[in-house]
């Protein structure tokens, strides 16, 4: 198991994505057990991009579902193709004839959504079903016997069974508390923030052509700031993106004056609260502290 769990973690380095150990395990034995892997955390660590990463490494198609309040099973699983129908309709009418029921409920006028999509895919996919915890509890309930049989039921057609079971990665940020009846269908998996150590290789291998005191300093800074009283904690996301301006704007460190860093915090503080209480001061108190941080990241790393 060591050595499958050690071999899929480095097809998703190759895909860009740094897994720790526990990660790339939980995400073996889902695949070799084909169960979902439910991944809980905070905004931003990276759920996403490991379902786009892990189709990347195994050549496979990403089906994502992404769900929110309202989400019904003609945006996430199937609907009927109603104006195809109506012309079928239309053009047994003109030659004098009628179209059976049944004919107008069949495969060819079925719309297939993220769901369906996924168990009648011609090869194996990765299925995402990205935020479920946005999405209310009906539509959690119906997921149930697709995750547990890998069939869906159609009311006019009888039930689909899959051709190939999918990868199924379910992502949740924690804004409502899924049931046990869908925990008990799915492996389990908590990911936080990463550690300063593995945050600077990430941002490393994503951004190779920025300067390393530049990603050490400005990394050990994102982990000091996600301490702060925040609105919005900034995310690996925010981290790439801001190593990425500094890049731009010719920075080979993080720069000692805090002026010099003003405009560019857009890119880590996303709410009004968040950005008027860094003021210079503040700023200075966390640039200092990066420093210490940034030298035990570069011993460890």
């Amino acid at each position: 198991m060591k050595n499958h769990a050690a071999a899929l973690r480095e097809a998703l380095h190759g895909a860009g994505y740094i897994a720790d150990e526990g990660l790339a395990t939980a995400l073996w034995l889902a695949a070799d057990l084909q169960r979902p892997l439910l991944i809980e955390g905070d905004a931003g660590v990276g759920k996403t991009a490991l379902a786009q990463a892990l189709a990347r490494a195994e050549g496979r198609e990403l089906v994502r579902l992404q769900c929110f309040e309202g989400l019904d099973l003609a945006q996430a699983a199937y609907e009927w193709n109603y104006g195809r129908q109506l012309l079928a309709i239309r053009r047994q009418e003109s030659s004098g004839s009628t179209l059976a029921e049944a004919d107008l409920f069949g495969r060819d006028y079925l719309l297939p959504r993220p769901l369906l999509r996924a168990i009648t895919s011609e090869a194996p996919c990765v299925l995402l079903i990205d935020e479920l915890d946005r999405a209310d509890e009906a539509f959690e309930a119906y997921l149930l016997e697709l995750l547990s049989d890998w069939q869906l039921s159609i009311p006019e057609l009888g039930t689909l069974k899959a051709c190939h079971i999918p990868q199924v990665i379910v992502t949740s940020n924690g804004t409502r508390e899924l049931s046990d009846a869908l925990r008990r269908r799915c492996l389990y998996h908590w990911l936080d923030y990463p550690t300063l150590a593995r945050e600077i290789a990430i941002v490393r291998a994503t951004l190779p052509e920025a300067e390393g005191t530049l990603v050490e300093q400005a990394i050990a800074f994102v982990q000091r700031l996600r301490h702060e009283d925040l609105g919005k904690t900034p995310g690996v996301a925010e981290s790439l993106d801001w190593v990425r301006v500094l890049h731009r704007l010719g920075h080979r460190q993080l720069p000692d004056d805090p002026a010099a860093l003003d405009h560019s915090l857009a890119c880590l503080l996303k709410t009004r609260e968040d950005r008027f209480q860094f003021g210079p001061d503040k700023l200075l108190q966390l640039m200092e502290s990066r420093r210490d941080q940034a030298g035990v990241a570069i011993k460890s790393t």
